[in-house]
């Protein structure tokens, strides 16, 4: 974090590869004898699918269209409703209203992810599909969920957004439900600067999603795109072929990415483990986090405000906990009509626990004084 980082001439030589090799062509689809062959996004799914062990990859528009179309493909709509948890981007919530199912919360546990145990009371006979986020890069209680999902026969999604490389009992976040959602927005650890992709367990499930994410076009190699056969409906949500080159080159990194963040995140782990008064965020059993954040915890909510104050005041900002929850927590989305927020479904369980957090962000490029101003913080208000 964040992506755009690690930026360089690598992107631009991609980019160039458009006009140089593919005759300029910036769409995905057709235009065979312009680009002599050169299709970038078709590429870079290829890759994405390949890099993170899964057989069907979809490039989309952004993380949030991800979203929108796996509720599509699964045949998500009016009457339904779908699952989610109180602590994740508004997208979530935004997409599951955008299907025309009911968005429902839940509560968060000491992963600050989905608490399996309010997700069993929150289920009803409309619930249709449970999007599981590994926020902040942290892995939700996978096993347990997908148990619960299995027993009710409720489809899966993973909002892998913030997870990407993070790992639950050696399998990659977002290959372990139906369909995992990533999101390359320019703040996320794989950029293209906006984008997003999604993984598909199923086949029938990619070529639902595959067409309905492209007008209903089901790219029917027997006819020309003009005459192209169609089964549903659709929307846009098409990657351009600049987004895509950007995300192969991006992808030929990431493992160094993925190295350097987790090291730099073990420096700053190394020298928080003296302070007694904080807890480091919690991880599931046999998990790997994305190490994009590092989050920790003081015992109230006033030393969180006080820490974020005193650390701005040092020239760094905080991640989100404690000052951005109002994009980041259901109860205060008053805004969506939709999640019929009262004094009886305020989450303020989760919120109570949200509040006494401090989220840091993890810097590919991390200046030395880093980790020593986060100490001086530390050692100044405790």
């Amino acid at each position: 974090m964040p992506g755009f980082e690690t930026i360089d001439k690598q992107e631009l030589k991609h980019l160039k590869k458009i006009f140089q090799n593919g005759g300029g062509v910036l769409f995905r689809h057709s235009f065979e004898k312009i680009r002599g062959n050169s299709f970038q996004v078709k590429e870079f799914e290829k890759k994405f699918a390949k890099k993170f062990k899964s057989k069907y990859a979809l490039a989309v528009s952004s993380g949030t269209a991800a979203l929108r179309v796996a509720l599509a493909s699964l045949g998500i709509g009016k009457n339904d409703e779908v699952i989610t948890q109180s602590f994740t981007f508004v997208a979530t919530v935004e997409a599951i209203v955008e299907s025309g199912a009911k968005p429902v919360c839940t509560q968060i546990d000491d992963t600050l992810n989905m608490c399996p145990e309010d997700l069993l009371k929150k289920i009803s006979k409309k619930t249709k599909a449970i999007i599981l986020v590994h926020m902040l890069g942290s892995p939700g209680n996978v096993a347990k969920i997908k148990k619960i999902c299995k027993r009710k026969n409720i489809f899966l999604i993973e909002d892998t957004a913030w997870g990407i490389g993070g790992m639950y009992d050696n399998k990659f976040l977002g290959t372990l439900g139906d369909i995992g959602t990533f999101s390359f927005d320019f703040a996320k650890t794989l950029t293209t600067g906006e984008g997003g992709m999604l993984l598909f367990r199923k086949k029938e499930h990619f070529l639902k999603a595959k067409a309905w994410h492209d007008h209903g076009h089901e790219n029917n190699p027997k006819v020309p795109r003009w005459e192209d056969t169609r089964s549903s409906s659709g929307f846009n949500f098409r990657m351009t072929e600049l987004q895509g080159a950007i995300g192969i080159s991006q992808l030929k990194k990431f493992n160094n990415i993925f190295n350097k963040h987790k090291k730099n995140k073990n420096i700053i782990l190394k020298k928080l483990k003296k302070f007694k008064q904080i807890r480091i965020r919690e991880l599931p059993n046999n998990s790997i986090d994305a190490s994009e954040s590092l989050i920790f915890s003081f015992r109230n909510s006033n030393l969180a405000k006080k820490f974020r104050k005193i650390f701005f005041k040092k020239g760094y900002s905080t991640k989100i906990l404690p000052e951005a929850l109002s994009w980041h927590f259901a109860g205060k989305w008053t805004h969506i009509k939709e999640l019929n927020l009262n004094k009886n479904n305020s989450y303020n369980v989760s919120l109570n626990k949200l509040n006494k957090h401090v989220s840091l962000q993890i810097f590919y490029k991390m200046n030395n004084d880093y980790p020593q101003k986060i100490v001086s913080t530390l050692k100044e208000i405790l």
